[in-house]
């Protein structure tokens, strides 16, 4: 016999027994629920003053029967939270209100979570009998933002819709919609931002860069959410009722991810992921992707693989304990290292070995700046946030064949070119990897043999698109960075590009306030402008008067 589950402390024989009794009934599978067993539960929680539910097949048998108290019962573990995106469960609740209420949000985020066919409450009127029927099943994604339809019906004795109907034509809507998501190929996400010092502009502004590195890695942004707290949830950063509402999204828009703009700690993560079944990344994870996709070069990929494994090694965790025989004494001693130990220990060890290889490319690179250093060619190195144009002004002046794309980091790898000025003056220029906003520590770690040619640099061009609301932010963030490398002593030339994006009366009050040179790599405005500067700052002892046409 099957057992009943829940709250039956203090429940008497004779309740016990009409409950299990409960499994040999049968309900036709195109209805919700039958008078009869409608009935049946009603007067149970009537006596037990408790909800009774019951879940049933698509066969119209009783798989559970669940008791619970006055006000909600707790379901038996059915399986994954995500049992499929295209069919649902299989199986529908009925149960009980003992003050007929219509269904509770706990009911309805049942019905999402757990994919159910339906979820029907019983109304328990005078002396036991039902009475109204509040009913509701899953919708397909709609641009309402609804995730149920919810109806109520006066009474059980009324005529109920075909359920068998409804819910073949409800999984065929969902199939057609997973079609036709499918198309393209592409991890679809939501994004989630947490304001927690009141500056919700600016959590803004850092949201709209997150969905621009989405774009940058190849996902698909279906929705974001930006929610204001005074501080983080310790558990899931975001709040416990964001989250579900997130669950609840993510499961009708069939999101494969959520990224979130914070980083996670590594509990976090564990336990988003948990209560959720989707992949979790946070900013940095992301944009450790993106370098890991845009590498080209060996020492790219080196440099990229060190600050994955940095980042990685804390977030190395496992959840079985049993495989533990770490900690000595009775039931301790045994084969010694857990995998766990194993897997963090070969990390280390690939970590120390790339760290190795990356020194030895910094002493290669030192000696050939020292080479370049002794024919005395002074270098300009060209700095800036990502997506600026660094790349495009590079091509712009040196004819350079450098990738040059309307996305987040499209070059990381360092490009040098030989720069001739009038006077038969020649120069290095280097365009190095775009900064960004709260840039990885492991990161920054990991390129600074590539971030070493900044120190040679007679002159950093600065590169900043005039056209970004952002742009002061852009600018503090890359001096952040750059003074954290010891470079802010460095002769530095503000370099405004995109400027045709701007008025004339911006560009002048933009130069007047700021200083620099206004420029456009793409049309190539304002370059002779930009070299004559660089002459003089470099040759300042009879620099040339006219640059010439570039």
């Amino acid at each position: 016999m099957k057992e009943i589950y829940g709250n039956t402390l203090g429940l008497k024989a004779n309740e016990q027994h009409r409950l299990r009794n409960t499994f040999r009934r049968r309900v036709s599978p195109h209805e919700i629920v039958s008078p009869e067993l409608a009935r049946h539960l009603t007067e149970l929680s009537h006596e037990t003053n408790r909800q009774v539910g019951v879940l049933i097949n698509r066969k119209g048998e009783i798989e559970h029967v669940v008791v619970g108290n006055a006000h909600k019962l707790e379901l038996p573990d059915i399986g994954r939270a995500r049992a499929g995106q295209v069919r649902l469960r299989g199986l529908r609740l009925v149960h009980t209100h003992l003050k007929s209420e219509p269904l509770t949000k706990d009911d309805l985020t049942d019905l999402a979570l757990l994919r159910l066919d339906c979820v029907a409450a019983v109304g328990v009127g005078q002396e036991g009998l039902p009475g109204v029927l509040h009913y509701a099943h899953l919708v397909p994604e709609n641009g309402t933002g609804e995730f149920w339809q919810v109806t109520t019906l006066p009474s059980v004795h009324l005529e109920q819709p075909d359920l068998i109907d409804t819910l073949d034509a409800l999984e065929e809507e969902f199939n057609r919609k997973a079609a036709a998501r499918a198309v393209s190929g592409r991890e679809k996400a939501i994004l989630v931002a947490v304001c927690l010092d009141g500056n919700r502009a600016q959590a803004e502004a850092s949201l709209a860069e997150l969905r621009e590195l989405a774009r940058t890695a190849g996902v698909e942004v279906v929705d974001s959410v930006l929610q204001v707290k005074r501080e983080a949830d310790p558990r899931y950063l975001i709040g416990r009722g964001k989250l579900e509402d997130l669950n609840l999204r993510s499961m009708q828009s069939m999101v494969d991810l959520l990224i979130f703009d914070k980083d996670l700690t590594p509990s976090q993560g564990r336990h988003i992921g948990e209560a959720t079944s989707l992949k979790v990344l946070d900013r940095t994870q992301l944009i450790l992707d993106i370098f890991a996709q845009r590498a080209q070069s060996a020492e790219g990929k080196l440099q990229v693989e060190l600050a994955q494994l940095k980042y990685r090694l804390p977030r190395l965790v496992q959840s079985d304990d049993s495989l533990s025989r770490l900690a000595g004494g009775i039931g301790g001693r045994g084969p010694g290292e857990t995998k766990l130990e194993i897997d963090r220990r070969r990390v280390r060890e690939r970590i120390t070995h790339l760290e190795k290889r990356i020194d030895t490319i910094g002493r290669e690179r030192s000696v050939r700046r020292a080479q370049r250093n002794r024919r005395e060619l002074p270098v300009i190195s060209i700095v800036g946030y990502t997506n600026a144009g660094k790349s495009t002004l590079l091509n712009a002046i040196t004819n350079a064949q450098v990738l040059a794309e309307n996305k987040l980091f499209a070059t990381l790898d360092p490009t040098s070119r030989r720069l001739r000025f009038p006077q038969e003056r020649e120069v290095i220029i280097t365009d190095t990897v775009g900064f960004i906003r709260d840039l990885p520590k492991d990161l920054v770690a990991a390129f600074r043999a590539t971030l070493e040619e900044l120190y040679d640099a007679s002159l950093l061009l600065h590169v900043v698109d005039a056209g970004d609301p952002a742009r002061d932010d852009q600018v503090e963030a890359v001096e952040k960075i750059l003074s954290s490398l010891g470079l802010m002593e460095k002769p530095r030339l503000m370099v405004w590009n995109k400027a045709d994006l701007l008025s004339a009366e911006e560009v002048e009050s933009l130069l007047r306030s700021r200083g620099g040179v206004a420029i456009s790599a793409q049309t190539r405005d304002g370059l002779q402008t930009l070299l004559a500067k660089a002459d003089t700052t470099l040759f300042a002892e009879g620099a040339s008067e006219s640059m010439g046409i570039v």
